[in-house]
């Protein structure tokens, strides 16, 4: 690696230029932009891998506004990458913008008052209304290639508010290594990815029962589901066997009455197995329907028959498949009973029921059905209300709908039991950091039920790079799609002839269609190592970085995005992405719910960064250990802003009291004469040892935690107790040897807080030191012989004369003519050696030290008496 020691230590003496007034505000703008102009965190390219330490950060959705939350989880990654540089590590650490899909799809409708039907004409000359319509049926309608330039131009400004903020918080990202999901690298890849899994068959199309949106009409992947508590109710009703008998089933879905395809009931059921493979008719649309066994049927649940329909769920899906039932499908995309007349209804009766029906909403459906069974007198009884859980998509706010279409899938393990183990063993080549967290992905792994369906029906995102031929007829053949040459990639089928074709042949028998699909946004998001390390475009790079060190997320995608990432560079590359995965919690409001912009209780992270500081608000979200969920805590941050600025102020008296970085010691220890230097240095070292240990186990909370708790202690106890020699008032030999010891505590202080409080820590080393303390190299324990207790103890005698003068309600500064200290025989000798030291700070004549047992107390305080107030 090309020698790089910008901000590094160096052997010139900095002169020491202490504020008179100290501050935090005003730091994170002025060093901001001080980072960025000298490159402090820039990536150098001139390494080996040895020398890196890879991280492939999340990128937000630009798609709105950042909350706590993203400062959070940001904040943790931040720290590990600080620390890495620290330990000389070469960082590469890029931000990407995940701003294609959905959430941008959203905000541009809403924002700009606009709707995409791709069937119009671009505009070229096209501008948004300045106020969009209040009423979306008012909404412009607009081409999808102008709806792709609204998104792209909001997404960008979005980007700049988020970056602004980012910066703001003290993320030391390589600001020249950004990336977003929908520029024209990040489509590249994506479709090269596509192509290579279609090429290893890995990526397949096939017609199939999809879950589908009906609001934003497009396909849903078994990852983006949640179950949501719904109102619904059992209804009862028959059906008939060829002799009359009533068989009833109980469903919340009687819309989905003419779908049926089966009856189904447990093998081990003894009322139904005399009917397995006997016809039954459904009631109002009269279609026979055979009587199946399978294991999935409850019993105990209703009447312990159920309905089979094309599709009410899943579990249909399921049953339809391993049972090869018909397909009888009557819900459209748009959420509608279907118009046409299915032929499997062939009565009179059942197509006059059909008509009743069609063009309906699902729930109008459902209420025309119930009073056809009404008017029939065949409901048993009153409608059973329950609440039970709904398939939705995450973003969506209606129940999805399983329709059966045409789409694309990559292969994940879920039909394909050696692929399944072969990614569960990936996930044994990542450490996940909690360890507990690697059972999510392998839980996950284990109840897939299907392909990762990648092909959605929207507009903004990564077309899916196929053609298709049309026949005589003018019709697709799927099973021969024509694919873009390498050098061609990206390419947009909706606005490129296909390769061998013009323009002019789009669309007509014997020329060719594009797909109109674009990726799932995972699909793209799942690509964050071979995007921004470089694959197939830069290969001295990615042979730098991948497998990539870290991996930070968040535990709510484990499912998502940490498995498709597995899943493409198990294809791609034959090997997990990452070497360690750091997972983050959830941030909890008040409530102890999970604070998200879509449950509307998120907080605006500028407005708590103006309040309490940028080094605040990092202190309270690197409190909190990796995995754990946090309270939002107020409290916290006004903490660690109180910590902050007491690191300002005590770093100002020390070098005020004549500290300078000649005083630093590392290996000649001979100046330091007194014990109670030796040993607040022996316990430092400790401290460093403690930290840098919890550091490589990824416990950057544990090393915050140490170096607070000493920091404390050494500007409570230690720097109060050394003041009297500090002055000089015991000889230039102690003077020498408590500015070392101030000198080297402050130093190694200062790079133990500086991933914690880069803005602090970097102004105070700005006092007294050349370079930036981030390109300082993480502290090494001083080998002291001295006693790590020692401070402790002569700190607790300390505090005990103290609370004497307080509980007197005298001035500290008032002199003690004499006291007793009772102590242990080992806690005495302690005592021995800071007598000096614990007399100057407490301003006392005599103290005598008294062994004996228990702990130690301070007691047979005398208090000089008050001096005598100057009369008026």
């Amino acid at each position: 690696m090309a020698e790089d020691t910008q901000g590094t230590d160096t052997p010139s003496t900095a002169p020491i230029n202490v504020p008179d007034k100290p501050a935090l505000e005003g730091l994170e703008a002025a060093l901001t932009q001080r980072w960025l102009a000298e490159g402090t965190y820039k990536f150098n390219p001139d390494t080996t891998r040895e020398q890196v330490y890879s991280i492939d950060t999340p990128p937000p959705t630009a798609s709105g506004s950042l909350h706590v939350g993203h400062m959070f989880s940001f904040t943790q990654t931040d720290v590990l990458a600080r620390y890495q540089r620290m330990i000389g590590k070469n960082v590469f650490y890029p931000m990407g913008w995940d701003d294609n899909g959905l959430p941008t799809e959203r905000r541009v409708q809403n924002y700009y008052g606009v709707r995409c039907d791709p069937a119009i004409p671009y505009d070229a000359g096209y501008r948004a209304p300045a106020e969009p319509a209040k009423n979306q049926r008012d909404f412009d309608v607009v081409s999808r290639r102008n709806f792709i330039e609204l998104c792209e131009e909001l997404a960008v400004e979005d980007e700049k508010v988020f970056e602004s903020l980012f910066q703001q918080l003290g993320l030391s990202v390589d600001w020249q290594l950004t990336y977003r999901t929908i520029d024209d690298a990040s489509r590249e890849v994506s479709q090269r990815a596509f192509l290579a899994n279609l090429a290893a068959g890995d990526a397949y199309m096939a017609e199939a029962p999809t879950l589908w949106d009906i609001t934003f009409r497009t396909a849903v992947a078994q990852a983006e589901l949640e179950d949501r508590e719904v109102a619904g109710a059992y209804y009862r009703y028959p059906f008939f066997t060829e002799d009359g008998e009533k068989i009833y089933v109980e469903t919340t879905r009687p819309e989905l009455l003419a779908a049926c395809a089966a009856l189904v009931a447990n093998p081990d059921d003894e009322r139904y197995q005399p009917l397995f493979g006997k016809k039954v008719t459904s009631p109002v649309f009269g279609v026979e329907v055979e009587v199946r066994a399978h294991a999935l049927a409850k019993a105990d649940k209703g009447s312990g028959i159920a309905m089979v329909c094309t599709f009410g769920d899943l579990t249909d899906v399921t049953w339809w498949r391993e049972l090869q039932l018909p397909t009888r499908a009557i819900v459209g995309r748009d959420g509608r009973i279907i118009g046409e007349t299915p032929d499997w209804i062939s009565t009179d009766a059942g197509r006059t029921a059909y008509e009743a029906i069609a063009g309906k909403t699902v729930f109008s459906a459902k209420e025309a059905v119930v009073e056809l069974l009404a008017a029939e007198d065949l409901i048993d009884g009153e409608p059973k209300k329950i609440m039970h859980p709904v398939n939705f998509y995450e973003k969506g706010d209606k129940p999805l709908e399983v329709v059966t279409s045409r789409q694309w899938y990559y292969r994940n393990g879920g039909r394909d039991e050696e692929r399944r183990a072969r990614l569960i063993a990936r996930g044994h080549e990542i450490d996940f950091h909690p360890a507990f967290m690697r059972s999510r992905y392998e839980n996950w792994i284990s109840g897939l039920n299907g392909d990762w369906l990648v092909s959605r029906q929207r507009f903004f995102g990564v077309p899916i790079p196929v053609w298709y031929p049309l026949d005589a007829e003018g019709n697709p053949q799927y099973d021969a799609p024509i694919v873009p040459l390498d050098e061609q990639l990206p390419v947009d089928p909706a606005a490129d002839a296909a390769p061998g074709y013009n323009e002019a042949q789009r669309g007509v028998p014997g020329g060719f269609a594009g797909d109109a699909d674009i990726l799932d946004t995972w699909a793209t998001s799942s690509l964050t190592p071979q995007i921004v390390g470089g694959w197939s475009r830069d290969k001295d790079l990615f042979a730098k970085v991948f497998p990539f060190d870290l991996r930070p997320q968040g535990h709510d995608i484990i499912r998502t995005w940490l498995f498709s990432s597995v899943v493409q560079a198990d294809a791609l590359q034959q090997a997990a992405p990452w070497k360690h995965a750091a997972i983050s919690g959830w941030i909890l409001d008040p409530d102890r719910k999970k604070m998200s912009k879509s449950k509307g209780n998120v907080v605006v992270p500028s407005d708590v960064l103006e309040e309490f500081g940028s080094d605040a608000v990092r202190y309270w979200a690197t409190s909190a250990k990796l995995g754990a969920d946090t309270a939002y805590e107020i409290a916290q941050m006004k903490i660690g802003r109180r910590l902050a600025i007491k690191l300002l102020n005590a770093s100002k008296f020390v070098l005020n009291l004549g500290a300078t970085e000649n005083s630093v010691v590392s290996t000649d220890l001979s100046v330091l004469t007194n014990p109670l230097d030796r040993a607040v240095l022996a316990q430092l070292a400790e401290v460093v040892r403690q930290s840098t240990k919890a550091f490589e186990n990824y416990d950057y909370a544990r090393a915050l935690q140490i170096t607070e708790s000493f920091f404390w202690q050494f500007t409570d106890d230690y720097v109060e107790l050394i003041k009297d020699r500090a002055y000089g008032a015991a000889g230039d030999a102690e003077q020498a040897s408590v500015l070392a010891a101030l000198a080297t505590s402050l130093d190694t202080l200062l790079r133990l807080f500086a991933p914690f409080l880069p803005f602090a820590t970097e102004e105070v080393w700005g006092w007294w030191r050349n370079g930036s303390v981030h390109r300082a190299q993480w502290p090494t324990a001083v080998d002291v012989d001295g006693d790590t207790t020692l401070l402790a103890t002569v700190g607790t005698a300390l505090s005990g004369v103290r609370k004497a003068k307080s509980e007197a309600k005298v001035k500290q500064r008032t002199e003690v003519l004499s006291a007793t200290i009772t102590a242990s025989e080992s806690l005495t000798t302690q005592l021995k050696a800071g007598l000096g030291d614990l007399k100057a700070a407490s301003n006392a004549r005599e103290l005598t030290l008294v062994a004996g047992d228990g702990e130690l107390t301070v007691s047979d305080v005398v208090l000089a008496a008050p001096e005598e107030q100057p009369k008026a």
